[in-house]
């Protein structure tokens, strides 16, 4: 591309007529053709297009990402799109003799790979993950799969099991029954992989907080913000009192939410509460009982039983 540069004259001819040549990186004279500056280098934008089936431009491919085998940086034969730009029959023979042997070289934990980040991003899918999260669980994978502590395991339940740990690293309230249920894996299953896989990486995640679980449960369940700001109130008391201490952050998170419920007089049934939670009625029976007795709200939940009773 030729324009007219800025620079007034020609220091041989002295006319006014000067052009830049950006394709040679040169300031040319249009009346005498002397070269007054060559070599220049372009800050422009290095504009390239790399999809021919888009319009945009870019000025590199796509982004690094460990959900993908190579990290994305393989060029891979066997485009659908590219099978009717061939043309002759023995172009086409040719493409998929080159898409057999790309399959062929490539090696076992290449393979592992890419059948283990298809099933991670599917359950990540399931789990409406957020991306951050995707890629730390995909490092982990990667991490378990070079140390060669796949072998022996189903390919499901270490997958799962990272997953897991991506979402207890990122404080992303996911609970193992979630996980079971996205994945098709046995809870057990994936609790064991999972302790196995932080003890041989030597990777230390803190506990769980039950108060991570309360926006979702109290969102699932309809409460009011109110309720919410109550739970959290409970679960302030209960730490201190260290009623969470050994106990499982959801089961406590729950029994908190249905407490302020009935505080504020949104009654939610011990079933429905339970349901959300991923646990039984009898894991809400024990903690709401153990936080009535500690906080000291037992008279108040009477009172208000009372007043609804007189009100039916």
């Amino acid at each position: 591309m030729i324009k007219m540069a800025e620079r007034k004259k020609c220091p041989e001819c002295g006319s006014t007529k000067i052009m830049h040549d950006e394709q040679r990186g040169e300031v040319v004279c249009a009346n005498c053709g002397l070269i007054i500056e060559d070599k220049i280098i372009d800050l422009g934008k290095e504009w390239r297009q790399f999809d021919e089936e888009s319009s945009k431009k870019g000025r590199s491919g796509a982004p690094l990402s460990m959900q993908k085998f190579d990290k994305g940086l393989t060029t891979n034969i066997g485009e659908v799109h590219d099978i009717y730009q061939l043309g002759s029959n023995k172009k086409t023979r040719k493409y998929f003799r080159l898409k057999k042997w790309q399959e062929r070289v490539s090696t076992s934990i290449e393979r592992n790979l890419r059948l283990a980040m298809a099933k991670l991003r599917r359950v990540a899918s399931f789990l409406d993950l957020p991306n951050i999260v995707r890629e730390e669980a995909s490092r982990v994978y990667t991490l378990v799969l070079q140390r060669g502590l796949v072998r022996g395991r189903s390919m499901e339940s270490v997958v799962a099991s990272c997953i897991y740990a991506a979402c207890r690293t990122y404080q992303i309230p996911r609970t193992l029954d979630e996980i079971s249920v996205a994945s098709e894996v046995e809870r057990k299953e994936i609790g064991r992989t999972y302790r196995f896989i932080m003890r041989k990486l030597r990777i230390t995640i803190r506990a769980s907080n039950p108060k991570d679980y309360i926006s979702r449960f109290a969102s699932v369940l309809k409460l009011s913000p109110k309720t919410q700001s109550e739970a959290v109130e409970i679960l302030n008391k209960a730490t201190k009192e260290e009623l969470t201490s050994g106990r499982g952050p959801a089961g406590i998170a729950a029994a908190a939410l249905y407490v302020a419920a009935l505080l504020n007089r949104e009654k939610k049934t011990q079933r429905e509460v339970a349901d959300v939670a991923g646990i039984t009625e009898v894991t809400i029976r024990n903690r709401y009982k153990e936080i009535l007795e500690k906080l000291g709200i037992e008279d108040k939940i009477k009172e208000i039983e009372e007043k609804e009773k007189k009100k039916k």
